[in-house]
């Protein structure tokens, strides 16, 4: 993160000193899921895609003797059927949706991703959501997520009533409003052509939730899976908010915890800000988030991909006839995981005043301010 920023009033200047804290939140590895421990720590689950894709979720051992969930050199794969045409009767193409056993709440998840879904008709996503629920109750955190030919990620909360995000946000991603360190003039922007909601309510805005779209266009689709892949990173309990930070393969600031895969973890200034965050000044978090289970899904058309499959540089034809006429136009459209790290809070949390690096700028600014001049 950025530690000068300027906020200009009229021809008066004004630093804010970002001044670190002591010590930065501390986790301690959990869970790891590598290779073969997807099959026996998630379950593959098979309903009707809610979305209303164009999709038939297989069960695992489907998956498995159709090549679609397998392990190779230690990846984990999930990937769509890129051969059979779809029968119009049927419920859709072949893919894969699952689901961790285990449920976390104060977590940090990182996420080493080679290669995600990408082409025309795909709707791929990493998501957390409530073990208890139902649905919205206990909340919905999508940390992946994108459509079609989209080459930048969205992180997006839903929710129920009553959760909306204090703007301007800390982050590097743009939201309804974003607070951009050393930026002049001005802290934020509106970012109106992503029509992006402040309000984490399912029932308003047609379920578009409170959303931000990444600031690099190497975090989504073709030009993520060009480079390698990269580093996904969600972090949420009740003091820091939920954050998600996102490192491409060749990003030399991926901090070497990260990469190594270190048993203990702590969130530092040099993580920089984070792409996307959600503070709780105007969501309160007990009553809006707890224990979630992760989601690794891949579906087609539906609400969203189908929604703006035209206009998207996609074929003019229908989604639904695109996805099952052109079996291979789904050759891309696969997860290889090379690691999945759950971190669960260990001691160390703060320096004694409560606060997180990423929580409202402008009170943890006032904050420290009011420390130097007293």
């Amino acid at each position: 993160m950025h530690t000068i920023s300027r906020i200009y009033f009229g021809s008066i200047s004004l630093c804010l000193l970002y001044l670190g804290r002591a010590e930065a939140n501390k986790y301690r590895l959990k869970d790891t899921f590598v290779g073969d421990d997807f099959f026996k720590e998630w379950t593959w689950e098979t309903f009707q895609d809610p979305t209303h894709g164009r999709v038939n979720y297989v069960d695992r051992n489907a998956a498995i003797a159709k090549n679609l969930s397998f392990v190779q050199d230690n990846q984990f794969y999930m990937k769509a059927d890129d051969y059979s045409m779809v029968d119009i009767d049927s419920r859709g193409r072949d893919s894969v949706r699952v689901r961790s056993n285990a449920a976390y709440d104060s977590a940090l998840m990182v996420l080493d991703l080679s290669h995600m879904p990408e082409g025309c008709g795909t709707w791929p996503a990493w998501w957390t959501l409530s073990a208890k629920g139902p649905w919205p109750i206990g909340g919905e955190i999508d940390i992946i997520e994108g459509v079609n030919l989209n080459d930048r990620n969205a992180a997006t909360l839903h929710t129920s009533a009553g959760c909306v995000m204090m703007e301007p946000r800390n982050q590097k991603g743009y939201g309804c409003l974003t607070f951009y360190s050393g930026q002049v003039p001005g802290l934020t922007k509106l970012d109106g052509q992503d029509g992006v909601s402040e309000n984490c309510d399912v029932a308003a805005n047609s379920n578009q939730g409170c959303g931000t779209r990444f600031s690099g266009d190497d975090s989504y689709g073709p030009n993520f899976n060009g480079k390698g892949g990269g580093w996904f990173v969600l972090q949420r309990d009740d003091k820091s908010g939920i954050n998600v930070w996102f490192w491409a393969r060749d990003d030399p600031s991926l901090p070497h915890t990260l990469r190594w895969g270190s048993p203990d973890l702590s969130v530092e200034r040099e993580w920089g800000q984070p792409e996307a965050s959600f503070s709780y000044g105007g969501c309160d978090y007990p009553s809006h988030f707890d224990a979630h289970q992760m989601i690794f899904d891949l579906t087609f058309c539906g609400d969203w991909a189908g929604a703006t499959f035209v206009g998207s540089g996609c074929p003019v034809v229908s989604c639904n006839e695109y996805v099952d006429r052109n079996p291979e136009k789904f050759r891309d459209a696969y997860w290889a995981i090379n690691s999945l790290r759950v971190y669960t809070p260990s001691e160390g949390w703060d320096d004694g005043d409560g606060h997180s690096p990423w929580e409202h700028p402008f009170n943890f600014v006032h904050e420290k301010l009011a420390r130097i001049f007293r």
